[in-house]
């Protein structure tokens, strides 16, 4: 009896330390978020109060500056493609490859895998000069052969970029959830006539959905909150900056002229996109990462 009642108390304060934690975490997270988004719609005289008083009113007007007189809703089309496009070539690339590498063998299968593995212990921020080198010598090169180059200052080179630094952790996550899939499945659509695509496409890859939708997730965050590479490869093109960079200006330029309720108003248009998104798929994104590691 008393084994029983050390060992019940043990679990009690373990309970109580585990919801204690997750409650402190919460509160951190939550409160600077709910903090912006209230910032927002004060107006910049509310701002040399007490910080932590409620808005006296809902100024939306700072929104309405933050899209049209600061540019954000210029920067935010410039994310939406470069995001979108990113999304899909790594989609078309990483989807194929991850079935490959994971469900069949093939001379050079193990080669690989070893470089996309090896792909993950490179952070893309110390690449990044030499990218830009790369890029700058092309298009001295393609202006002598063409006229003109195309490779700095071009959203779909931004996200070529994107695709191909996400390619390794893509294919990785994609390749464990692949092979736990089992095989019955695609060895009768091969009785029943199927190719090798046809099965990828219609068996394997409508199995794989909460892993494809957590790698869309990771990913997306990613790409709409990059801003080293975007800075970098978009520093001449001011119609062409992505948000992150567009955030950046806008809060400069609302330090200078003291308009902080426009700089939080850029705050939540960069936020809400993600929020939103991960709202959608938050139990296909909990489904993807418990399933993948399982084996079947």
């Amino acid at each position: 009896m008393g084994k029983q009642k050390k060992t019940g108390s043990a679990d009690t304060l373990y309970k109580v330390f585990i919801y204690v934690t997750l409650i402190t975490l919460t509160i951190l997270i939550i409160v600077p978020v709910a903090w912006v988004f209230l910032a927002s719609v004060k107006q910049n005289s509310e701002f040399y109060g007490n910080p932590w008083a409620l808005p006296a009113g809902f100024y939306w007007q700072n929104f309405v500056d933050a899209w049209n007189a600061a540019s954000m809703g210029s920067y935010m089309l410039n994310s939406v493609i470069v995001t979108a496009l990113a999304l899909a070539l790594l989609l078309v690339i990483a989807l194929p490859a991850a079935y490959c590498l994971s469900r069949f063998q093939f001379r050079g299968s193990k080669l690989l895998n070893t470089c996309f593995m090896a792909g993950l212990f490179i952070n893309v921020n110390y690449i990044v000069v030499p990218i830009f080198l790369m890029f700058k010598d092309g298009d001295a090169w393609l202006t002598k052969l063409l006229g003109h180059g195309f490779l700095m200052n071009n959203l779909f080179t931004l996200a070529l970029v994107y695709a191909s630094t996400a390619l390794p952790f893509t294919i990785y996550l994609l390749s464990g959830y692949f092979a736990t899939l089992p095989h019955d499945f695609e060895e009768a659509a091969y009785i029943d006539g199927a190719g090798y695509g046809t099965t990828m496409v219609r068996v394997i890859f409508p199995m794989a959905q909460p892993s494809i939708i957590t790698i869309i997730l990771f990913n997306f965050l990613s790409f709409w909150n990059e801003y080293i590479i975007s800075m970098t490869l978009m520093s001449s093109a001011t119609g062409q900056k992505t948000l992150p960079v567009g955030l950046l200006n806008l809060m400069q330029a609302a330090q200078a002229k003291t308009e902080y309720g426009r700089q939080y108003a850029g705050l939540v248009l960069v936020m809400l996109p993600t929020l939103i998104l991960y709202m959608c798929v938050q139990k296909k994104l909990t489904q993807g990462m418990t399933v993948g590691g399982l084996k079947g």
